[in-house]
């Protein structure tokens, strides 16, 4: 919940998901962590046409994608690396 002077509450944002499809082999996703220190937290290598589902939750803030992939979210799609 929204109050005077402070920012939405952070938790509206769990639950959310987003597809990471690889375009190439070897393309890592990072979950990255909430608080003060942002680390990595856990991390998956695909091949290519392999597909992951992932979420945010109270741990995970933030997902790097590292190599060539396709990334759909709920606001649209986007491609990571090189054509």
């Amino acid at each position: 919940m929204e109050t005077a002077g402070q920012a939405p509450d952070s938790r509206d944002n769990f639950g959310r998901y987003i597809v990471v499809k690889a375009l190439e082999d070897g393309v890592v996703i990072m979950g990255l962590t909430r608080g003060r220190d942002t680390r990595s937290h856990h991390s998956e290598r695909l091949d290519a046409g392999e597909v992951l589902v992932a979420q945010f939750t109270n741990m995970t803030a933030a997902i790097k994608v590292r190599g060539r992939a396709e990334i759909m979210t709920e606001v649209g799609k986007v491609e990571s690396g090189a054509p």
